[in-house]
């Protein structure tokens, strides 16, 4: 072999060798500068998270009790609060008043032949057996006197009911509320039963949560309940009532939530709300610890030989910057506290400190978030 071969061969050799030392070197060198933390175990609240929408208590829809008659004047408009047999609207009554007077005269008319009636069905009962009255002609005064009543009565009916349709002329709040709707317009000529206006009863409204079927089990009438609106704004409420049914498409269901008359809401809007149902303890760790991939949660546990091990991990609550861990995490491990997401399975991390494990008083007070 010539030396200048041998040279080459001895030189690939050489380089070969401090290839492999370099990837040695590359392999043990820690991959991050991190810092440990322990999980903390804390009290938090536990809250039932929820969207819905804001709708009246009970609305009530005002309709038209007369037929053919023109309406003449409307003295609300939607948004105008009102009281139980408030003129809302009203509506030519002078045909009214022409029926009422016919029926007036009618049952004068009847009240007369009433009288006549009574009186010679009165003197047949006194001749009756003399023989100055055939039985033929005392029956037919009998009957005539009870015809008469019969048609007095019906008289009288008619009065009536030209009377209601007369005081049905206005058209009256049926209890106290806000006008939501208003279809009444000057002019128009009534239908019966046609609908005028929509009144929230009392002013009240309520927000309909929706929630799981698993869910609306943990939730009770009196649970309190803290909506949050689309500007920020806060409302406290009241569950009033569960659903007792779910549906069976969605399986969700409605807790309806009271709401105070000084809301500041209107029926149509979303909001979005949390029920408190007490507290409980909790096994946390800060948020920047925890690595989402694929759908999943892991943490990074500090092995011995200063390399990571990646957990799986199933959360819970959040609270501020902290993450509830709810399975796969013991109490006393030491996991990484930043920095995970850039971190594999395995990987060699040069610890600087420990964080301390349990955050402020005043972030473990904040509301818990599912």
């Amino acid at each position: 072999m010539s030396k200048r071969r041998l040279c080459i061969l001895l030189s690939v050799a050489l380089l070969a060798a401090c290839g492999s030392r370099d990837e040695t070197a590359q392999a043990s060198r820690p991959a991050l500068s991190v810092t440990a933390v322990r999980p903390a175990v804390e009290t938090w609240p536990i809250r039932i998270s929820a969207n819905g929408n804001i709708a009246a208590w009970q609305e009530a829809v005002i309709g038209s009790d007369v037929q053919a008659l023109r309406l003449i004047e409307v003295r609300v408009d939607v948004g105008d609060a009102v009281t139980a047999g408030q003129i809302l609207a009203v509506f030519d009554d002078e045909p009214v008043k022409i029926d009422v007077a016919q029926a007036k005269a009618a049952l004068a008319q009847a009240y007369s032949t009433v009288k006549a009636a009574r009186e010679n069905a009165a003197r047949a009962r006194e001749l009756r057996g003399s023989g100055a009255l055939s039985e033929q002609l005392v029956t037919q005064y009998l009957t005539t006197e009870q015809s008469a009543l019969a048609q007095s009565a019906a008289a009288k009916a008619a009065l009536a009911a030209q009377a209601l349709r007369l005081a049905r002329t206005r058209v009256l709040a049926p209890d106290d509320g806000v006008i939501s709707a208003r279809s009444a317009t000057v002019g128009a000529v009534s239908n019966l039963g046609g609908e005028l206006f929509r009144l929230i009863r009392k002013g009240r409204l309520e927000w309909r949560a929706e929630l799981t079927d698993a869910e609306l089990e943990r939730i009770a009438s009196g649970t309190p309940a803290k909506l949050t609106l689309a500007d920020g704004s806060a409302i406290a409420g009241v569950v009033r009532m569960v659903a007792p049914t779910v549906d069976a498409r969605t399986r969700t269901g409605l807790a309806y939530v009271d709401l105070p008359p000084d809301a500041g809401v209107r029926p149509g809007m979303f909001a979005r709300g949390a029920f408190d149902l007490g507290e409980s303890a909790a096994l946390t760790v800060p948020l920047e610890s925890v690595a989402m991939r694929e759908a999943f949660g892991y943490v990074f546990q500090l092995e011995a030989d200063g390399s990571v091990r990646q957990v799986k991990i199933s959360t819970g609550r959040r609270v501020g910057e902290r993450m509830e861990i709810t399975d796969g995490l013991a109490e006393g491990a030491r996991i990484v506290a930043a920095g995970a997401k850039f971190l594999n399975d395995g990987d060699r991390v040069q610890l600087v400190d420990d964080l301390p494990p349990a955050p402020d008083a005043a972030a473990r007070r904040q509301p818990a978030s599912h």
